[in-house]
């Protein structure tokens, strides 16, 4: 059976303190109830910096079973090497904990930025690259550099967790170059989701047809990043998640419009929408 993931990209906002997160929530309980609310998250922090086991294992800890994480890739990968000479940044990447999330590991999204355009041979030496099962992550993390102290690696596949266990991969292009047959023939060979983002026009929004599953980004229907998704778009993102639900198709949907607060109520709209179970 396919299944629905509705969350937000990071829970860590300030402005979220007395608004979605109510008056005198301790900020370590604010992924807890994030967890109790939605069935998915971003870790953001990923982008800009490697992350400790200690910390991801404190976020599986703090979510129940059935809750997943999306792992969005460094920035040191994808905006300063732009995929060039990446196998040590990778390795070390994969080593920094992400196994440590067991059954809560959900896909990985790579942002490419919009200054860089389509390379084949480059995008397709990073796609094959990418680790595709949680042992092969293992595999991968093994080759980490010196740049990692021993207490911030992690290569083993978590407990009850069989090695074998696929892992998805998604690419968040922002250059019009992308949305081109040739790359999307690549991206549908090593079967990466192009990620489907509505950014107010900003960049544009690609179609998928590259994967068994779909990754969307919503990052502002009006405003990038700030305004609210108004009831007539969640209605017709409600009505696209089912469609792909009714195909099998496994579904991340992620709020990225957190810049004045509305992110987390959208994400709960949208949710109740698919599910029609959880109050708005």
């Amino acid at each position: 059976m396919s299944d629905c993931f509705i969350g937000v990209s990071g829970w860590r906002y300030p402005n979220w303190r007395g608004d979605f997160y109510p008056d005198g929530l301790r900020q370590r309980d604010e992924l807890r109830y994030i967890a109790e609310r939605m069935t998915s998250a971003e870790i953001n922090g990923s982008f800009y910096s490697l992350q400790r086991p200690s910390s991801y294992s404190r976020w599986a800890e703090q979510t129940p079973a059935g809750f997943v994480f999306a792992i969005k890739g460094g920035r040191y990968i994808t905006h300063m090497k732009q995929l060039r000479d990446i196998e040590a940044p990778l390795a070390n990447f994969f080593a920094s904990g992400v196994l440590a999330l067991g059954s809560r590991l959900g896909p990985f999204l790579w942002q490419i930025p919009p200054r860089m355009t389509f390379d084949a041979e480059r995008v397709g030496h990073f796609l094959s690259l990418l680790p595709r099962t949680h042992g092969e992550i293992a595999s991968l993390a093994t080759r980490h550099d010196d740049k990692l102290p021993p207490e911030r690696i992690l290569s083993a596949v978590a407990s009850g967790i069989a090695p074998a266990q696929r892992i998805q991969h998604a690419v968040e292009p922002r250059h019009p170059s992308f949305d081109s047959p040739e790359a999307h023939r690549l991206l549908a060979a090593h079967g990466v989701a192009i990620v489907i983002a509505d950014s107010a026009g900003t960049w544009p929004t690609m179609g998928d047809a590259t994967s068994d599953f779909r990754y969307v980004r919503l990052h502002g229907q009006h405003e990038l990043y700030t305004g609210a998704y108004t009831d007539e778009s969640l209605d017709d993102w409600a009505q696209q998640c089912r469609r792909w639900l009714a195909e099998g198709l496994d579904t991340y949907v992620y709020f990225d419009n957190d810049a004045s607060g509305h992110a987390p109520h959208d994400a709960v709209r949208l949710l109740d929408r698919v599910d029609g179970t959880r109050a708005a």
